[in-house]
């Protein structure tokens, strides 16, 4: 399968059109097809929360948006750019430079299961790293900014602990205060609790609340359905690398009406 024709990115994007648009997303692994034709819209400022079981295309579709992993087919728009390809004159898809890629990459803040924290550097130093690193900012002034990111997320007292210093819920405050530090136009939560003991998991949860209240564009997959249900402007459910059922919380949570979906949900909740 090839990569194929999408619509033109046009040029400066409007207030209307959505923060995501993928169209069409195919992802194969080998002989494993987890993508199988994608079409999604996430609206600027909206809180959108993927659900799913477990092999179901969730966490492979946060990665594509991010272009850490490269589709196979369809395309996706961030913010009105299409993501790593330029489309010719003649409709023709070309791979971008991975240097080009990355700075795409860039306006988008990741956070994941696990922290992948430096295990070397403060909490202070790890929030500080990628925008002196690769945005070239002062040291100074990227001090300044983590403080008050750590602050923002609790954290203003562990500033000079290491990782090893902190709990799992600490050191995933820290991973979103370093998202954060780049400035990004869209969050996406790769499971941000499932590796927390479960009296940690509310700690992270109230930080991504604060952010929604923010109005930071945010696609987060999830289990926690409590905050799906309160924070959430629209919830999409994932079976089999299809989008199964989608829509506001009330609808596809309270009154579900794919079998498949009603399954899901009485397992989890």
């Amino acid at each position: 399968m090839s990569t194929t024709q999408v619509p033109p990115s046009g040029t400066t994007p409007t207030a209307q059109e959505p923060m995501v648009r993928a169209r069409g997303v195919h992802k194969v692994f080998g002989h494993t097809h987890v993508l199988k034709g994608v079409d999604l819209e996430v609206a600027r400022g909206s809180v959108t929360v993927v659900l799913g079981p477990s092999g179901s295309g969730k966490s492979t579709l946060l990665r594509c948006i991010n272009e850490l992993e490269q589709i196979t087919a369809g395309s996706i728009h961030v913010d009105g750019e299409l993501m790593g390809y330029r489309l010719d004159a003649k409709g023709v898809l070309h791979r971008l430079h991975p240097k080009v890629i990355a700075r795409q990459r860039s306006r988008i803040g990741m956070v994941f299961q696990r922290f992948h924290l430096f295990p070397h550097l403060t909490a202070l130093q790890n929030v500080m790293e990628a925008p002196v690193q690769v945005r070239g900012l002062s040291r100074a002034a990227a001090r300044e900014r983590a403080l008050e990111l750590l602050s923002r997320v609790g954290l203003a007292d562990r500033v000079d602990h290491y990782p090893a210093q902190l709990s799992g819920g600490q050191q995933q405050r820290v991973a979103i205060a370093r998202a954060l530090a780049m400035d990004p136009e869209l969050m996406l939560f790769d499971e941000p609790t499932s590796a927390l003991d479960p009296e940690l998991v509310g700690e992270v949860l109230a930080v991504m609340r604060d952010l929604a209240r923010d109005g930071m564009t945010m696609v987060v997959v999830t289990h926690e359905i409590g905050f799906a249900r309160e924070v959430a402007d629209h919830v999409v459910f994932m079976d089999d690398g299809v989008i199964v059922a989608e829509g506001p919380p009330s609808e596809v949570l309270d009154n579900p009406a794919e079998p498949r979906l009603q399954e899901f949900l009485s397992h989890v909740l």
